[in-house]
């Protein structure tokens, strides 16, 4: 395979640029700021780019400038994928960058969609979880372009390591699930129906019955954090609430038990094992920023790191899975096979995964 410096570069930057996409998102929701613009794909009946800088005030700098910033990976995705469609020689490389092409492109109906039928749920949370796919798509791009990946790597008979693949694959999958959650939660305005933490109204779990829940929308307006023009806190809210928090503990579980498993093994190779390193940093962050996202009401600097961070933690679980499979392979294959067989079937394993 045929390395092209240039090409690598180019998808670190889009990936680094994707990244500060997922940001800006957040930041729009964080702030609530999602119909401040409420035309599309005009901005207030001007060209995106051509609107005035002196009418950019409130809400409208955070979804005006998401916009443009999304316009912009947009365009740098299709030049990726002309790119890649030139030079790469990989058939299945090239067609995933126009899946990544696929992605932005309905990844931006979907952001018009959610203003145009004013921020339904069901689109929302689809705009939301599009984005952490093709953050994702991106970074593994990025990765299959490197000049490592290009090199050939003999897979290793550890029992341990091919044990390592699909445990990192299963906290990815559990992690992308937190996302989802997470984003069914801001978007049905969940994310302050408990106030408290670690408990949940001063319960492990809070009673859901009709008496409690009309004691929990007083006090919740009594603390201002709640509108009586909202209408009601319902129990699907808070079990939506309680969700998020449940299934952050399955996703804890997953991230400890895989960087545990790769930190004890040192006959891992050395670009494993600091993926351990990774997850055990960024899930301590995250569940700080979880506390404080309740304990200080939503700020809006923790809220939109808290979803930042949830997007590094899904791509660092796919760049370990791909990692993983790449080194130890996805099936258990005899020590007699040879060298070149072995290789050629680890591909086959990451054109399946891809």
């Amino acid at each position: 395979m045929v390395y092209h410096k240039g090409l690598h570069r180019y998808s670190v930057i889009l990936a680094v640029c994707t990244f500060g996409l997922i940001f800006a998102g957040g930041l729009v929701t964080s702030t609530g700021s999602g119909l401040s613009v409420p035309d599309w794909p005009n901005t207030y009946g001007y060209f995106m780019f051509a609107f005035p800088i002196d009418k950019m005030v409130g809400g409208i700098v955070y979804e005006h400038t998401h916009r443009m910033i999304a316009s912009v990976v947009g365009l740098l995705t299709v030049i990726l994928a002309i790119w890649l469609g030139k030079k790469e020689e990989r058939k299945w490389l090239r067609v995933l960058g126009y899946v990544a092409v696929a992605a932005v492109i309905a990844q931006g109906v979907l952001g018009g969609l959610t203003v145009l039928y004013l921020l339904p749920v069901s689109i929302s949370v689809g705009h939301a979880a599009l984005a952490q796919t093709f953050f994702a798509i991106v970074c593994a791009i990025a990765l299959f372009t490197s000049r490592w990946w290009g090199e050939e790597h003999s897979l290793s008979a550890d029992n341990v390591g091919r044990r390592l693949v699909w445990l990192s694959i299963g906290t990815t999958a559990a992690v992308y699930i937190q996302l989802i959650f997470g984003a069914l939660m801001r978007h049905t305005h969940s994310g302050l129906v408990v106030p408290d933490f670690p408990l949940a109204w001063g319960q492990l779990f809070p009673s859901l019955s009709p008496d409690a829940i009309a004691s929990y929308n007083s006090r919740l307006i009594d603390a201002n954090l709640w509108l009586a023009a909202d209408g009601q806190v319902t129990g699907g809210q808070i079990l939506i609430h309680m969700l998020h928090r449940l299934w952050a503990v399955v996703v804890t579980v997953m991230i400890i038990w895989t960087a545990i498993s790769i930190l004890r093994n040192r006959l891992l190779e050395k670009r494993v094992r600091v993926f351990g390193y990774y997850l055990i940093s960024f899930i301590i962050l995250q569940i700080t920023l979880g506390a404080f996202t309740v304990l200080t009401r939503k700020a809006v600097d923790i809220t939109t790191l808290h979803v930042a961070v949830g997007a590094l933690i899904l791509v660092t679980c796919v760049l370990l899975s791909l990692h993983a499979a790449k080194i130890y392979g996805v099936r258990r294959s005899p020590a007699s096979v040879p060298v070149a067989t072995k290789v050629e079937n680890q591909a086959k394993g990451m054109e399946a995964i891809v």
